[in-house]
């Protein structure tokens, strides 16, 4: 395994920033009550470089699970347990709409979420919804104020309540990839005619993308247990966090065709016939969900670990780790980058997993540079 190095936190006290408070509890259904203008958070004052947080974007969340920005800068949000969807702007936080279907056990429900990179002119949204049948990818259309029925442009995704993958992002081919668990069910990673235990490449409109390896196929990869976070460099490489299962939790580049392994092996030494990880970590340390890339980073978000990972890449290839914020905010579950090149970071201590940390979840607002 590759050496992890730490980076302690000093021990001084600074007030935060001040940010807008956002409420976006279960019992707003249109839009939220005016936001509060009180510092939200206190932080500690990290080392030089190092991330802190300064503030709290919004609160009375319920195991929010995907974020997207759009074009103006505003998010949409997914809770997984709820079905609904959320905007956040200006202040503000409102519900767009509601995946009706969604069946929420375990780690199942309405989980990743993504946006057409044509949006200001399609306003394409897509979702990966779990049903009583299987998972779905959705595709909606949003016109700045509500979700439209979302119809469904691939089908057929093992679910369960385990394992059940969910992280969806546009690539820079413009073309949408989909992480898939294998659902409790080992063996369908390495099954080709399965999409579970997967990475798919799709097109807007469901269909297996061109150039995928097998041309009749959405899928990209295999070989995964799974994959929770998706993120692309600006080499234009794509990178997964994975959930190993009793040893160690996986980083892995992910190229066409690839076979990560699963489950004929765990980590690495998996030889010439699969992909060993690039980095791996104890489960305890990670377990690792979101996955993003900022200011020439990887940045990876731990559930059991609480805490937040930055993965440096070397020019040589060569990935080495740190941690922050170690169990000062509990379960962190899904990181993206900002317009505003802040990192959000939403909290995930009522997911079911340990004794609840709070009475809601919430998405932090993380200065990296």
């Amino acid at each position: 395994m590759q050496r992890v190095t730490r980076t302690r936190l000093a021990g001084l006290i600074a007030v935060a920033a001040l940010l807008p408070l956002v409420s976006c509890g279960s019992e707003t259904t249109e839009t939220a009550g005016p936001a509060t203008t009180s510092a939200s958070v206190v932080s500690v004052v990290p080392e030089a470089g190092a991330p802190r947080v300064t503030g709290t974007i919004a609160s009375g969340l319920d195991t929010a699970w995907g974020i997207a920005f759009l074009p103006g800068g505003s998010a949409l949000v997914t809770e997984r347990d709820t079905g609904r969807v959320l905007e956040i702007t200006d202040g503000t936080c409102r519900e767009v709409g509601r995946v009706e279907d969604t069946l929420a056990q375990g780690e199942s429900g309405l989980l990743g979420i993504a946006v057409s990179p044509g949006f200001a002119t399609d306003r394409q949204v897509f979702l990966y919804a779990t049903t009583a049948d299987d998972n779905r990818v959705l595709r909606a259309t949003f016109d700045g104020e509500t979700l439209s029925e979302p119809e469904v442009i691939l089908d057929g995704i093992p679910a369960g309540r385990i394992h059940d993958g969910g992280r969806m992002i546009v690539g820079p081919d413009g073309m949408l990839y989909v992480a898939t668990g294998e659902a409790g069910d080992r063996d369908l990673a390495q099954d080709p005619d399965s999409l579970g235990g997967k990475i798919l490449r799709i097109t807007a409109d469901g269909d297996p993308a061109p150039g995928n390896p097998d041309p009749a196929s959405p899928v990209f990869s295999l070989g995964h247990r799974n994959v929770q976070g998706l993120a692309f460099d600006d080499a234009g490489r794509l990178w997964a966090s994975e959930f190993g299962q009793n040893d160690v939790d996986e980083l892995n580049l992910v190229t066409a065709g690839a076979n990560h392994g699963w489950p004929e092996v765990e980590g690495t030494g998996g030889g010439n016939e699969f992909v060993d990880p690039v980095l791996t970590w104890p489960v305890a340390q990670a377990s690792p969900s979101g996955l993003a890339w900022a200011e020439g980073s990887l940045w990876m978000a731990g559930l059991r670990g609480e805490r937040l990972w930055r993965i440096d890449i070397g020019d040589d290839g060569v990935a080495t780790a740190s941690d922050f914020l170690r169990g000062e905010y509990g379960r962190l579950r899904t990181v993206v980058a900002a317009p505003d090149g802040s990192l959000w970071l939403t909290t995930s201590n009522r997911d079911g997993r340990g004794e609840p940390a709070g009475d809601d979840d919430r998405i932090l607002r993380v200065e990296i540079s």
